[in-house]
């Protein structure tokens, strides 16, 4: 028998969009079909979903969030921002570090591993974080069951700063797995500080944000690192590209598979200019900063071109409280998985990329880039990982917020497509605005 089967659906999947079907039994996919499916495939299912005027696509990888659990659980947990994730179609996530107290080493790994098992609705995994002196604790992690090393090789929150050029080196040439950075130089943001504070004082507004994380702090740090990924063959993943002068630095011709050296970009990158910080303000300050429009409309075209392979979220919560100040003293960061997926077909319907193109940078390609057992793809014998979407058109409001915060840049924004029914290992996560009180989520696996 087949626990579920969702037919009439508009299937969205590797390259192609077309009427079909797809049979669920168990945790995985059984049948996918073009059409309309047999009538003993009908007879045979205990659920049937009819998903006419829907898209179907594969559950969203996000491989940059902050959970903010353990230790700033006042503004973020696990459970509850894994519930915002479901609730927009995001299944799974990879989140970072830079926690109280950061995972730095194998203990604090496993906590955080064994707390997902217990409270998180969507599938799971979690970098370490490397720093001046662990190389030895990151050379013992089990990389087939952890996704990889997050380098902050800039400041940001948590204080995870890594600035031994030795260390550096080390984790790039001994670390089999995926290393994970924040490429902000450190050296050019501190002048920029001291330059801006002694022309316009301390009370600097957010539209510094950008001038003092510049586009030349990111490009160098950037460099430095793609020049010695390729020395050691690392396999490198910079996050978060803010900036068009980035994009020289990767390779749009080589398939995703084959690459070492990769890039991702976020959706606040892709969505929001300097421009906004007027109307805004610190609620999208966040490191590295949003920058200029043609800094967008470059990122938006390498996303499309394949100078960027993957698109994430960065999804970073603080309190509104802890957002007040100056751009020296606001928190940097902002949540944004519950809307990221809607936001990117958002994008989409407005001609900057296919809907396939969407599904590809944020489905597809996270698993490839991770090398992520069976998810990823609407495939027979991958897990049900699915997300049913209908047209739906809505203005974002407070009340729908399921991130612990309350909050989100989102709201106010008008959005075509709702997420109407998100899978999870073949259960329902989230359905017509609810969120399952079963706990679905697996830890994430990865061959290496």
């Amino acid at each position: 028998m087949t626990d579920t089967l969702i037919h009439n659906a508009e299937i969205v999947n590797e390259g192609r969009r077309f009427i079909g079907y797809v049979a669920i039994e168990g945790a995985v996919i059984s049948a996918v079909g073009e059409g309309a499916p047999t009538e003993a495939l009908l007879n045979n299912a205990n659920h049937c979903i009819d998903a006419k005027g829907a898209l179907l696509l594969p559950g969203a990888i996000d491989d940059q969030v902050h959970f903010r659990d353990p230790g700033l659980t006042h503004k973020a947990d696990i459970a509850s921002e894994s519930k915002a994730a479901v609730a927009g179609g995001v299944t799974s996530f990879m989140d970072m570090p830079n926690t109280k107290p950061p995972t730095t080493t194998l203990e604090a790994l496993n906590d955080k591993y064994r707390h997902a098992e217990e409270c998180s609705a969507a599938n799971f995994s979690f970098f370490i974080g490397g720093t001046n002196q662990n190389i030895d604790v990151l050379k013992a992690v089990d990389f087939s069951s952890t996704c990889g090393v997050k380098l902050f090789l800039g400041s940001s929150t948590g204080n995870m700063l890594v600035d031994d050029s030795n260390a550096i080196a080390r984790i790039f040439a001994e670390i089999p797995a995926v290393i994970a950075i924040h490429s902000e130089d450190e050296t050019i943001i501190r002048n920029n500080i001291q330059l801006f504070r002694q022309r316009y004082g301390e009370n600097l507004p957010v539209q510094y944000h950008p001038l003092i994380r510049s586009s030349e702090a990111c490009y160098e740090c950037t460099a430095r690192a793609v020049e010695l990924a390729h020395r050691h063959g690392t396999r490198l993943n910079v996050l978060h590209l803010s900036t068009a002068r980035e994009l020289s630095l990767f390779d749009a011709a080589t398939p995703l598979a084959d690459k070492r050296v990769t890039a991702e970009v976020c959706v606040h990158h892709l969505w929001f200019s300097d421009a906004d910080y007027e109307r805004l303000g610190n609620r999208i300050k966040c490191n590295p900063a949003i920058k200029t429009i043609d800094d967008r409309n470059a990122l938006r075209k390498g996303l499309v071109d394949g100078h960027i392979d993957i698109v994430a979220t960065d999804h970073a919560p603080h309190l509104l409280s802890e957002k007040q100040g100056n751009c020296l003293t606001a928190a940097s960061g902002m949540p944004l998985v519950q809307f990221s997926l809607v936001a990117m077909l958002e994008m989409a319907g407005q001609g900057i990329m296919s809907f396939q193109q969407v599904v590809e940078k944020m489905c597809h390609a996270p698993a490839t880039l991770y090398r992520i057992k069976r998810r990823g793809f609407i495939r027979i014998g991958y897990f049900a990982d699915l997300v049913l979407l209908r047209r739906d058109p809505y203005t974002v409001s407070s009340q729908m917020i399921l991130s612990k915060c309350g909050w989100s840049p989102f709201e106010g924004t008008s959005l075509s497509w709702r997420v109407d029914t998100t899978f999870v290992n073949g259960q329902i996560a989230f359905q017509n605005g609810t969120v399952s009180d079963q706990t679905n989520g697996c830890r994430l696996q990865f061959d290496v």
